[in-house]
């Protein structure tokens, strides 16, 4: 069947219908002069930190020594160029909502962008440092992985945890905005919600991974190991008089050295602390602060299978949480 032209008439109407709803108080417009972040080039900036902080395992191949300073040189130059401009925009948009105005001369917002742009790159070798091991974690840490090149290739954890890494930096930084891009797009990609602004040690090993949420005022110490579904959350969200949240207090719990906390634990508060070397089992429920060299398991969990011919039942201490 033909399409009616007439139709088409309509189209100056709806158009002018829907521009009348982007008014000065609907928050789901951006309009005016302060550009926000490109998320496609911020993307590609993660995939070019990557390629330095994992050379010749992602997108260039065939790195030697003969040709790595001048790929490095390359990719340094563009990220340079590319982080200048996306956190200049960061620093705009954090004005506009702040103060109700950008307009301060470009050249500031270029300025301010471009030092801390120097000031991530200056801090690759470092990062770099950090994320070995949390790779070696990772390896150390799963029976079923056979080399540190499967880590770094092929773990949903890995690359969350480098994504976060990242964006901690930029945290550290007071670069607005863009950490949590880089974050949110990380949780897409692997379901894995670590908040930049959380901190976290070396030696950190996240497995399987899916589920896991991390929030922003957690404290992790170095060589804690998470599996799938564990929350790192907050226990209760504080008001003001006028019911608006207070922002800015501890909400998420601390997490000392040495923890294992296995699949779907939930541990709550912001004055809530996992002591060192303590094991979470499966499934448990903390809003309190447990003891160094603690294990924490469900009382006496069983199994039911309807028509086994004899009881089913699985005593706790036979019980393996290893995946």
């Amino acid at each position: 069947m033909a399409s009616d032209f007439r139709l088409k008439e309509q189209l100056p109407r709806l158009v002018n219908d829907i521009v009348a709803t982007y008014t000065p108080d609907d928050n789901v417009n951006h309009l005016g002069h302060c550009p926000l972040p490109n998320y496609e080039v911020i993307i590609e900036i993660l995939a070019g930190l990557t390629d330095i902080l994992y050379p010749g395992y992602r997108r260039q191949v065939g790195l030697h020594a003969g040709n790595i300073a001048y790929h490095v040189g390359s990719t340094i130059d563009r990220l340079h160029d590319q982080l200048t401009t996306q956190i200049a925009a960061a620093l705009r948009h954090d004005d506009r909502v702040r103060f109700a105005d950008c307009e301060q001369k470009e050249a500031d917002y270029e300025a301010k962008g471009q030092a801390m742009a120097i000031a991530l790159l200056e801090r690759i070798p470092a990062l770099r440092a950090t994320l070995a091991t949390d790779v070696q974690a990772a390896f150390d840490g799963d029976p079923a992985c056979h080399t540190a090149d499967e880590v770094v290739f092929c773990y949903p954890g890995i690359e969350a945890i480098t994504v976060y890494r990242i964006a901690h930096e930029l945290v550290e930084l007071q670069v607005p905005f863009i950490p949590r891009m880089m974050t949110e797009w990380a949780h897409k990609q692997t379901g894995i919600d670590i908040h930049p602004g959380a901190t976290i040690g070396e030696y950190f090993f996240i497995d399987h991974g899916t589920g896991v949420v991390i929030g922003e005022t957690c404290e992790i110490g170095a060589h804690v190991k998470l599996y799938q579904g564990v929350t790192l959350g907050a226990l209760s969200f504080k008001t003001d008089d006028s019911g608006a949240l207070i922002r800015g207090q501890k909400r998420h719990p601390t997490i000392e050295d040495g923890v294992v906390v296995y699949a779907n634990a939930t541990i709550l508060g912001g004055n809530t602390t996992i002591g060192r070397e303590s094991v979470i089992g499966s499934s448990v429920w903390i809003t309190k602060t447990v003891s160094p060299l603690t294990t924490v398991v469900l009382e006496k969990p069983s199994l039911r299978v309807r028509g086994a011919s004899e009881a089913a039942h699985q005593p706790a201490d036979q019980v393996n949480f290893q995946i």
